[in-house]
């Protein structure tokens, strides 16, 4: 019987690489970077399954190039990396790995940007650091509190909820928009629906929750920037391109919004220098998911979704499922 061939673009922690070696014959780009693009083709041609980075653009020629290929694992939630719908009309499945561990770490990492912006921490730190700390002043950094603040969340996914939950524990009150409303969390959380544009110009901090689709590119731009308070805080640790980089930085400059907390940017890992200059802003480099509990359980589901595929089996963490019914 055939051994089934499994290419994997980068040594990723967790189980992933065992539990495929117990099965098939497994190739694996071992240096720890972005594998090169001809690198990328020649692994694809060569195997049966895919295991790829959120990094790695598989799009129609990549698919191409093998047209034997069984299976696509994204070793990641989002997916915008893979062009799906083509995979779709080739009959590959698409997998991803979504799970409440990493919606857990996120919202984590939100609120984290959430208290440091409030606290103005990343300041405090960068004073201290530069030894500018001469003595206790009572007007010396002052920042806000979040009790009885309002926090705007705009997609109500299993990340805005987890948001949401930490934000009630320190008694802040929550407006939402969604395409769908849910009105069992807003009793649950006395949370109050609001349209969009409501929130901008209710809401303390801005929390973006949302898909990178046509609909959701530039989402927050110039005009939207506007109706924030200048008080106000935008967090972003959804996509880069769902912010308008270029209004954000005007906007921030301008002093239209008092800072914000990104993860994601919309040239990563190309950070614009007129972002990093400011000082109203927490930067980090797309850690949001970034726990070893939450890379250990992506690991897992990304070979096990290689595993029940190849093994003629369903796996419930599928982004076509559709292909099933052909």
């Amino acid at each position: 019987m055939k051994k089934f061939k499994v290419f994997i673009t980068r040594n990723i922690p967790g189980p992933a690489i065992h539990l495929l070696k117990k099965y098939f014959t497994v190739k694996l780009y071992p240096k720890d970077n972005i594998i090169p693009r001809q690198q990328l083709l020649a692994g694809i041609k060569w195997c049966d399954a895919l295991l790829c980075l959120l990094t790695d653009k598989i799009d129609q020629e990549a698919i191409d190039i093998n047209p034997n290929l069984k299976v696509i694992s994204n070793y990641a939630v989002g997916y915008n990396n893979i062009d799906v719908a083509y995979a779709t009309k080739k009959g590959i499945p698409v997998c991803n790995t979504p799970s409440d561990i990493i919606s857990d770490a996120v919202a984590e990492h939100t609120f984290a940007f959430i208290m440091a912006l409030a606290k103005r921490l990343h300041e405090d730190e960068e004073y201290v650091r530069e030894h500018k700390w001469k003595s206790w002043a009572p007007k010396l950094l002052l920042g806000t509190m979040v009790k009885d603040k309002t926090l705007g969340i705009i997609g109500l996914g299993r990340i805005g909820a987890g948001v949401v939950q930490r934000a009630a524990c320190l008694g802040m009150k929550v407006i939402y928009y969604d395409v769908h409303r849910n009105k069992d969390f807003e009793h649950k959380f006395k949370a109050q629906y609001f349209p969009l544009k409501s929130i901008l110009k209710t809401a303390d901090f801005v929390s973006l929750h949302v898909p990178l689709l046509p609909s959701t590119r530039h989402l927050i731009g110039k005009k939207e920037l506007r109706l924030m308070k200048p008080t106000a805080y935008l967090i972003n640790t959804s996509r880069g391109r769902v912010v308008d980089e270029k209004a954000l930085i005007l906007a921030l400059q301008k002093k239209w919004i008092r800072g914000a907390g990104l993860d994601v940017y919309e040239t990563e890992p190309n950070v614009n220098h007129q972002l990093t200059a400011l000082h109203s802003v927490v930067l980090t480099p797309h850690t949001a998911s970034a726990t070893m509990e939450a890379r250990l359980q992506m690991s897992k589901d990304a070979g096990e979704n290689i595993v029940a595929i190849l093994k003629g089996k369903k796996t419930a963490k599928i982004v076509n499922p559709e292909i099933y019914s052909k």
